[in-house]
């Protein structure tokens, strides 16, 4: 369903016109007209208000965000129904914010007040799975789960695993989610070929296909992954898929410092092993999700006491004999690097752990963490970050502790500081430290509303200009997430 294009003088409108655009257009429609269209729209059953709104719709899993109540939450079953969507929310001046399953962890899914969710949920076909080509093609709704359930027996993963599988493919598109397995196979940019959306006009797009490669115009694809729904909104995705490895073994390793670990990780990735998973784990970590999942991992008590972290590596093969020649040269590797012993864990310790590390975060919430960073820098200066985040701790009175991807130098800390002024000095210290060091504010987690304060000050104003010149693009009246990432007009001159 395509719609017509939007006028130069829209494509081309400054803030101010925007805005005058948008007050101009509030309150033509009323609420009441607003919420009996988009029931014509979608049915009366797919459209929630007031108080059938329930309280887990309004916010995400991130630890700071603020749960806002929007005016309604309607639920399309097609692409149709959302571009008819959009074209009303454009026609009223609303903003609309996208939500898969709402597992985000920096409020990039929480709604705009006054504005409409777009809720996927019930946008789960899973249109096809082409066993020629290695593709999938779903709907955004379509969860991590539902997706392994039908790929499992067919021998096929789509490799992308940030560590929920009630997590949609809508939402992993709208962060670029990564996860554990990113070392070998990439985050979700690297994972998607193609993409149907709505842009904020209200016209249906398509870009990429079932190939891999292209040197056909501007890539679309990329250009909408990460972009936290401000851009479009993603009604079908094109993925690429794996063929399942069946065999693989986890190799558990302790180190006495971290500074060891760093330089263990350049040494194991040149060694073509390709293993599927790299992980650190600082010793105060594993001690708390190993607890929580009731794991004993066997690591006798005179090294536990000389560990500061762990890495975790697990290595996948086709057959069992490869398996077990990649562990043997893995086991000589970590010895070289001043590993204190090397273990492998046996099938049900690995899942535990595996699992245990999977849910870390929820571990650090239920202690009363108060913040979590995903900061990425060069993984040959994650040492260092690790101990500059150590000294700046110590400075700000906070404590910090954590686990990461050390195979893409991508950092989880959580941060336990209630002193919200204080927390947010050091925050902005450990993403200044991050930047200074080749890296960048967030990984995975997306910029939402949690990093937005520290994006703006610290990212380059060219390119912060560029993003909003592209914004304009693809949705010139500002009705897609318009709170999230860039911000408001107002923001923009303050930046």
């Amino acid at each position: 369903m395509h719609r017509r294009c939007a006028s130069p003088a829209e494509q081309e409108a400054s803030p101010a016109e925007r805005e005058l655009a948008l007050s101009s257009l509030t309150g033509v429609i009323s609420t009441e007209e607003l919420l009996a269209r988009l029931a014509k729209i979608v049915g009366a059953g797919s459209v929630l208000q007031g108080e059938s709104i329930s309280e887990d719709l309004t916010h995400d899993e991130g630890l700071v965000s603020v749960p806002q109540s929007p005016v309604a939450v309607v639920m399309p079953r097609s692409t149709e129904d959302v571009a008819a969507i959009v074209a009303l929310a454009r026609e009223a001046g609303v903003a609309i914010t996208a939500r898969g399953s709402a597992t985000g962890l920096s409020g990039g899914c929480v709604p705009t007040p006054d504005g409409i969710v777009v809720a996927f949920e019930r946008m789960n076909q899973v249109f096809e799975i082409d066993e020629s080509n290695h593709v999938a093609v779903v709907q955004p709704g379509v969860t991590l789960g539902e997706l392994e359930s039908v790929l499992r027996p067919r021998g096929l993963v789509y490799p992308v695993s940030p560590g929920e599988l009630s997590a949609s493919l809508g939402g992993n598109v709208a962060t670029n989610a990564g996860g554990m397995r990113a070392v070998r196979f990439g985050v979700t940019r690297n994972n998607v070929l193609g993409l149907e959306m709505v842009l904020g006009t209200g016209e249906v797009v398509r870009s990429g296909g079932k190939y891999v490669k292209s040197s056909t115009g501007y890539d679309l694809t990329q250009i909408v992954i990460g972009s936290e729904g401000t851009l479009a909104l993603v009604t079908e995705v094109t993925l690429k898929l794996q063929p399942l490895y069946r065999h693989s073994a986890t190799v558990l390793a302790p180190f006495p410092s971290l500074d060891e670990v760093g330089r263990a990780i350049p040494t194991i990735l040149a060694s073509a092993l390709t293993p599927t998973l790299l992980e650190y784990i600082d010793v105060l970590t594993m001690s708390s999700i190993t607890a929580s999942e009731g794991i004993d991992l066997g690591v006798p008590d005179d090294i536990r006491q000389r560990t500061t972290a762990y890495l975790v590596v697990v290595l996948e093969q086709r057959t069992e004999g490869r398996v077990d020649e990649d562990v043997e040269s893995l086991g000589v590797l970590l010895e070289a690097a001043s590993a204190l012993d090397v273990f492998v864990l046996p099938g049900q310790a690995a899942a535990s752990l595996i699992r245990a590390r999977e849910r870390a975060f929820f571990v650090a919430k239920a202690a009363g963490a108060n913040e979590i960073v995903d900061v990425v820098v060069p993984r040959s200066s994650m040492a260092d970050f690790l101990d500059l985040a150590g000294k700046l701790a110590a400075e700000h009175g906070c404590f910090s502790v954590g686990c990461g991807h050390a195979g893409d130098g991508n950092i989880h800390l959580s941060v336990y500081q209630p002193d919200e002024a204080i927390r947010d000095r050091f925050m902005m210290e450990l993403f200044r430290a991050a930047i200074g060091l080749g890296g960048a504010i967030s990984g995975e987690h997306g910029i939402g509303t949690a990093k937005q304060e520290a994006f703006l000050e610290l990212e380059d104003p060219a390119r912060l200009s560029l993003m909003r010149r592209i914004k304009t693009a693809f949705d010139p009246l500002g009705i897609l997430n318009p709170d999230k990432v860039l911000g408001t007009d107002s923001e923009e001159g303050s930046s």
